[in-house]
């Protein structure tokens, strides 16, 4: 069977959504539901027109880095990808993604200096490691 997504249901939704949390001065409720909406959307690979609170919730900026990243706008995934940092420094997700990035870019000492900050802090992904390492070697050749 085959899904048929309303688009426009959606964006009126992260309209409302949007509206509500900025309204509302006590919006930790709106926020949480904001989130939610966005990572349905998403998990939907709904990209365009997709909106996110922008509290202070690193998750909110991962999943916009994900978003930008299957954009392919690197500019918008590393600032989103600095601001997960910013607010934890120990997300080994948004570190892995960010030395990706990185290497990418060709700024191969940012790279490094990611890759042993991931060391430190993976608990998840740490069998990744070895890939970085390889991503980084073979650009570097």
């Amino acid at each position: 069977m085959k899904k048929i997504i309303n688009y426009k249901y959606y964006k009126k939704i992260s309209i409302v959504l949007i509206l509500v949390s900025v309204m509302t001065p006590l919006n930790l409720f709106a926020e949480a539901n904001y989130f939610k909406e966005g990572k349905k959307l998403f998990v939907l690979k709904f990209f365009s027109g997709t909106f996110f609170s922008t509290s202070k919730n690193e998750n909110s900026y991962l999943y916009l880095a994900k978003i930008y990243l299957k954009e392919d706008n690197d500019e918008l995934q590393e600032k989103n990808l600095n601001t997960v940092v910013l607010l934890n420094p120990k997300n080994e997700e948004a570190i892995y993604m960010l030395t990706l990035l990185n290497i990418k870019k060709s700024n191969f000492s940012k790279a490094e200096d990611l890759i042993i900050n991931f060391t430190d802090v993976c608990k998840k992904l740490c069998a990744s490691k070895k890939n970085l390492k390889e991503k980084l070697k073979n650009s570097l050749n």
